[in-house]
């Protein structure tokens, strides 16, 4: 299509439901890792990148049960720290999101790098700190391995205002021993939808 013809004079009319934020639902798809309790989820967007983290949760030992076309309900009992699917991975940047709930619950997992649209620097150190601050020893050789004998509160100064970083960090500190404060965080509004969550 080349161009949008619009035509005025007509006043507007009628009920829109709009979609679920992308942004929002993958941090919140995976927080419901943090959990063994079912957790629904409702106006999940039905795009490709949500699909993708659906499949990776899966693939960690999460059941995804499609209550509607937009409602999910998620039950992450029984995690396994799986070999996650490098191009899975590589399909999405927000794979490591997974990284802040798997560090929380799980002792040791490997992740593939993530992908993802390439928009500007998108450097995952940030996420690494933020881990790192509590209590996550974080190697890497061609992927990253994560490793927790359980994790702190912490209050460390994030080094940029990375809106998933400050995500993975919230999500691993809430299951913390100890209180945690994270300085620099970002504050947009699907950070704090998933701090309400």
């Amino acid at each position: 299509m080349d161009k949008f013809i619009i035509e005025g004079g007509t006043p507007l009319n009628g009920e829109v439901v709009p979609a679920g934020n992308k942004n929002a639902a993958l941090p919140l798809v995976a927080a419901c890792l943090l959990t063994e309790e079912p957790v629904v989820l409702r106006n999940v967007p039905r795009i490709k990148d949500v699909s993708a983290m659906k499949r990776l949760i899966e693939s960690l030992g999460a059941q995804v049960e499609e209550l509607d076309a937009t409602s999910w309900r998620i039950t992450a009992r029984d995690l396994r720290p799986a070999d996650l699917d490098p191009d899975l991975c590589r399909k999405i940047r927000a794979s490591i999101l997974v990284a802040g709930p798997m560090s929380a619950r799980v002792g040791e997992f490997k992740l593939p790098p993530p992908g993802g649209d390439v928009i500007g620097r998108r450097r995952l150190d940030t996420h690494i700190l933020a881990l790192r601050a509590l209590g996550s020893d974080v190697q890497y050789d061609r992927g990253f391995t994560f490793r927790s004998n359980g994790l702190r509160g912490a209050d460390f100064l994030m080094d940029e205002a990375s809106v998933t970083a400050t995500e993975n960090a919230i999500m691993a500190a809430v299951t913390a021993k100890g209180d945690t404060v994270i300085r620099n965080a970002a504050s947009e509004p699907h950070v704090q939808e998933l701090c309400h969550f």
